[in-house]
């Protein structure tokens, strides 16, 4: 599961110590607090940025652990970035380049709510590991097969990865070297190879647990209950995105 740790950053900090149900609930309002803001509303955003700030500060988190893992989000940056050249309209001239308004105000639409929100979901899994992730959308009554689903493709997710180091390593011990599309069959020859091979562990796993009495659903080993105490520091900072996107919309 290092895969998973590569994101979670621990630590004993009161963010890091709220039931994992709360965080989601939480990152999930806060989210829709920022999506529901006019774009026109650019202070709005700014609250929101010191919100993450402040919960970044609370639980421990460097700025550059943070940084570092936004880059995920540069494909959205990128057509962000397009928007205003290809758009049509009304253009204006910026720095020599006529650029679309309305392609502008899109841009930073995208840009500046899909930059909270991957903030919002990285701050979120650098303080719950992802394991309790998974349990506390069991405990938000998520549908327990795609519980299952996420939580088996997180355990078995290096095991895969593992196999393709292998692979990768038998095919380059035999002189095989991936120069041009002429190799292309080899690989794919690999990856259906994987493909197999993942679905025959699958099925042996499935019967492995069969034989041990899996009815379906999986044991609870641990309650998480959540105190009221808990939802209401959760729900601080949902509430306060909330507040700033009710004045968003309602001052002039």
């Amino acid at each position: 599961m290092s895969a998973g740790h590569r994101l979670h950053l621990p630590g004993d900090t009161p963010v890091h110590r709220l039931p994992p149900q709360c965080k989601l609930a939480a990152t999930l309002a806060f989210a829709v607090a920022v999506v529901a803001t006019p774009r026109e509303r650019f202070w709005a955003f700014g609250v929101y940025a010191l919100l993450l700030a402040g919960v970044a500060l609370a639980a421990r988190v460097p700025a550059a652990f943070l940084l570092r893992r936004m880059t995920i989000e540069v494909p959205f940056v990128l057509f962000a970035v397009a928007i205003p050249i290809i758009g049509m309209g009304e253009r204006v001239e910026v720095l020599g380049v006529p650029l679309s308004v309305e392609g502008l105000w899109a841009s930073w639409n995208i840009l500046a709510k899909a930059t909270l929100g991957v903030a919002a979901s990285i701050l979120l899994a650098a303080t719950t590991e992802p394991r309790m992730l998974l349990y506390g959308a069991e405990r938000l009554r998520l549908p327990q097969l795609m519980v299952q689903i996420a939580m088996f493709m997180l355990r078995y997710l290096d095991v895969i990865l593992d196999e393709m180091r292998r692979m990768r390593i038998a095919r380059e011990s035999r002189g095989f070297v991936a120069r041009d599309l002429r190799q292309a069959p080899v690989l794919a020859k690999s990856l259906g190879a994987l493909f197999i091979r993942a679905y025959e562990r699958g099925e042996r796993v499935h019967i492995a647990m069969l034989s041990r009495g899996y009815t379906g659903r999986m044991p609870v080993i641990d309650e998480l209950p959540a105190s009221g105490r808990q939802w209401a520091a959760a729900a601080s900072v949902p509430v306060l995105a909330a507040v700033t996107a009710v004045l968003a919309w309602t001052l002039p």
